[in-house]
C-alpha cells in the first residue's frame, strides 16, 4: 500500500488555540446561560423590602428562594435580559420583551403548598392594571400561607380559623396596641429591646403578644391593649370591595373579623348569585381569562348562560405576620397557582439600615431557617 498516497490529504497543522478574549467571552457565557438556569428552575436570591412580614422576617433580610419545592414554572416570558426581573437597571426600561408569551406550566415539585408555609408569588393585583406585566414579571410578593385550595377561611377576633379550626399563629407575628400608662413616658430603651415599632404615619405602636406581655409588668403602664376591629365594622378596601357592590351592602368585614371565605380549588364549582359573584368574578374574569356579564338576572360567561362556574386553576390566601401593616389576601383576594414563584427556605444574609455602621449586619439571623 502506498502510504503516502493514503496520508497525502491529511494535514499536521495543529488546532487553533483559542485566543483570552475568546476564553473570557466562553466562560461568561457559559456562566451566565448556567445562572439563568439555576434562578429559573432551582433557587434564586430574594430580599424582604417591607415590614408586612414582622416580626418572623425583617427588613433587610436576604432569602433563599427554592423552585424544586412546588415544582419550578417553565418561562412564560422567555425572552428577557438575565438577572432583571421586570425593569432593566439604571435605564429604567423593560427587562423582558412581551410579544412572545407562552402559557403556564409547572414542573413537578417536591410537595404541595402547605398551610404556614412562606411563599413568594408574583403580586395579582397587576394583572389589570395600567401597569400591566405578565405574569412572571409581576412585582415579587412574600407572604405566609393561610388557605389552601378547597379551604373555608375566616377572621375572628384577628385569629385566623381554617375550616373552624384555630389556625396556629406565627411566633414572629405582630399587631397594633393602644398604650396606657400612669403619666410616666416609657423608656426608650425598653421599647427597643422588646422591637417595638412606631411605623412611619401610623398612631399607634406594634409589637407581638409577647413584647405586650412584657410591657404590662411595668409599674408605669396601665393598659396595653390590641386594636382589634369590631366584627361588622366594614373596612372599606377590603376584599371583595367591588364599586358594584359597597361594603355596607352584603360584605360587613374588616382585617380582623373576615369571612367566612371558600377559597377555590380547580374542579370546584360554585353556584353565581348575588352572595357569591362578587368573591367570585375577578378569578374567573382575570385569572382564568372569561367574559362574565350581568344582562337583567341573568348571568352570561363567555356569551352563554350561566349559573354555575368551575375553576381551572388552585388557589391560595396569604397574609402578612405583621396583620395591620400588611397588603395582602384581605385587601386582593385569591393568589392564582400560576403567580405562585417558590418557597422562601431560609435567610442568608441580615442587613440593617438603621444601625450603626459597625452593626448593621444582624448576626443572628445569619443562615437561619424559615419556620
Amino acid at each position: 500500500m502506498n502510504w503516502k498516497f493514503w496520508n497525502k490529504n491529511k494535514t499536521n497543522t495543529p488546532a487553533k488555540k483559542k485566543t483570552k478574549t475568546r476564553e473570557w467571552v466562553d466562560a461568561i457565557l457559559f456562566a451566565v446561560i448556567a445562572a439563568t438556569l439555576i434562578r429559573t428552575f432551582f433557587i434564586e436570591a430574594y430580599t424582604i423590602p417591607t415590614p408586612s412580614m414582622e416580626r418572623s422576617l425583617l427588613v433587610g433580610d436576604f432569602l433563599f428562594v427554592s423552585k424544586l419545592n412546588y415544582g419550578p414554572r417553565t418561562p412564560m416570558t422567555p425572552i428577557a435580559f438575565p438577572f432583571a426581573h421586570h425593569t432593566m437597571p439604571l435605564i429604567n426600561t423593560k427587562a423582558y420583551w412581551d410579544g412572545l408569551e407562552l402559557n403556564y406550566h409547572r414542573l413537578p415539585g417536591f410537595s404541595d403548598i402547605k398551610k404556614g408555609d412562606v411563599v413568594v408569588f408574583n403580586y395579582p393585583m397587576e394583572a389589570d392594571s395600567p401597569y400591566y406585566r405578565p405574569v412572571d414579571k409581576r412585582e415579587n410578593y412574600i407572604k405566609r400561607c393561610q388557605g389552601t385550595p378547597g379551604d373555608t377561611l375566616s377572621l375572628v377576633n384577628a385569629q385566623v380559623y381554617v375550616n373552624g379550626k384555630a389556625a396556629p399563629n406565627p411566633p414572629g407575628e405582630q399587631t397594633d396596641y393602644t398604650i396606657s400608662s400612669t403619666g410616666m413616658d416609657l423608656n426608650p430603651q425598653i421599647l427597643q429591646e422588646l422591637h417595638v415599632s412606631n411605623y412611619e404615619g401610623a398612631t399607634s405602636p406594634t409589637m407581638t403578644t409577647e413584647a405586650a406581655d412584657a410591657l404590662r409588668k411595668y409599674s408605669n403602664v396601665k393598659s396595653v391593649t390590641a386594636n382589634i376591629q369590631p366584627k361588622g365594622g366594614g373596612e372599606f378596601g377590603v376584599f371583595p370591595y367591588d364599586p358594584r357592590y359597597p361594603t355596607d351592602h352584603k360584605f360587613k368585614w374588616n382585617v380582623d373579623n373576615y369571612g367566612p371565605i371558600i377559597i377555590p380549588k380547580k374542579g370546584w364549582t360554585v353556584k353565581l348569585d348575588s352572595l357569591t359573584l362578587p368573591i367570585y368574578r375577578r378569578a374567573i374574569t382575570v385569572y382564568e381569562h372569561n367574559t362574565l356579564q350581568q344582562v337583567g338576572n341573568d348571568i352570561l360567561i363567555n356569551g352563554k348562560k350561566a349559573d354555575s362556574y368551575t375553576f381551572k386553576m388552585n388557589y391560595y390566601w396569604m397574609m402578612g405576620d405583621n396583620r395591620h401593616d400588611s397588603l395582602d389576601s384581605r385587601y386582593w383576594g385569591f393568589v392564582p397557582e400560576d403567580h405562585i414563584v417558590g418557597k422562601a427556605l431560609f435567610i442568608w444574609m441580615s442587613w440593617d439600615d438603621e444601625a450603626p455602621f459597625f452593626s448593621k449586619i444582624r448576626w443572628s439571623r445569619l443562615f437561619r431557617g424559615i419556620h
